[in-house]
């Protein structure tokens, strides 16, 4: 990753975070992007080992001008984009179909996949440009699955997981690669969102519940999900297009 160029949105989240430090620590440069300044900027604070390779920038990635805003100031900045995490998402509300508001299915459809096709459309350009690159979008196990009281998020990372895929028909031809991450009860604030919304007031007893789901019986770290995503990132996976990696503790195994 020496001198890579490394693109991150929701970069201030905890996979972001934690995808950030792994690959500034192997010799990247990093631009994180977030809606949250003060967010990205505590992020930035704890990035201080290497701040001269790190950049932040304000967006909301559901709007195209904003991407194509974060794309432009990152090859301002160091020049090219040579990976690109699209990570940005969130969980919403758990509620049942006929409970959820029509706005609050909107809103997550419109971050975790409308961000999601905008973030390629206008990276994937600048890609095809330089003749190369390596994408990575954030899907998730419920990609795979269905969820009860979960139909907002369940419906945006199957797309996430279509998505990716007739990205990486479309981009290989150029010499693009792209794949996947699908993580599951990875331990970060979203996670603690969703226990709290499905047990207010008692985190732990749906997290407890969450865990007698997964095989090796803990959550994952984003250190873990990090690790797959420079995998994903690097030489050492260049033949594989299209790939949606399982980081979730043998959930879609059982």
């Amino acid at each position: 990753m020496q001198d890579k160029v490394v693109l991150i949105t929701g970069g201030a989240g905890g996979i972001g975070q934690a995808t950030a430090k792994l690959f500034l620590d192997q010799g990247a440069k990093v631009v994180l992007v977030d809606i949250n300044e003060s967010s990205l900027e505590k992020a930035m604070q704890s990035l201080t080992s290497n701040p001269e390779n790190v950049a932040i920038i304000q967006a909301d990635v559901t709007n195209e001008s904003d991407v194509k805003n974060y794309v432009q100031e990152t090859v301002s900045h160091f020049g090219r984009i040579d990976v690109f995490f699209n990570n940005a998402g969130i969980n919403g509300p758990v509620a049942e179909i006929t409970d959820l508001e029509k706005d609050a299915f909107e809103q997550i459809m419109s971050i975790n996949v409308t961000g999601v096709f905008l973030g390629l459309k206008h990276v994937l350009a600048q890609m095809k440009e330089q003749g190369h690159g390596r994408i990575i979008n954030t899907a998730s196990n419920a990609a795979y699955i269905g969820s009860a009281g979960m139909v907002g998020y369940i419906a945006s990372k199957h797309a996430v997981a279509g998505i990716t895929k007739t990205a990486a028909l479309e981009a290989a031809p150029a010499g693009i690669r792209v794949n996947a991450v699908a993580p599951a009860a990875i331990d970060t604030q979203m996670l603690a969102d969703i226990q709290n919304n499905l047990t207010p007031g008692e985190p732990e007893k749906s997290g407890e519940a969450i865990k007698q789901g997964i095989p090796v019986g803990r959550f994952g770290t984003p250190e873990e999900v990090a690790q797959i995503v420079r995998f994903l990132a690097s030489d050492e996976a260049s033949f594989v297009h299209g790939a949606l990696y399982n980081v979730d503790g043998g959930m879609q195994a059982d």
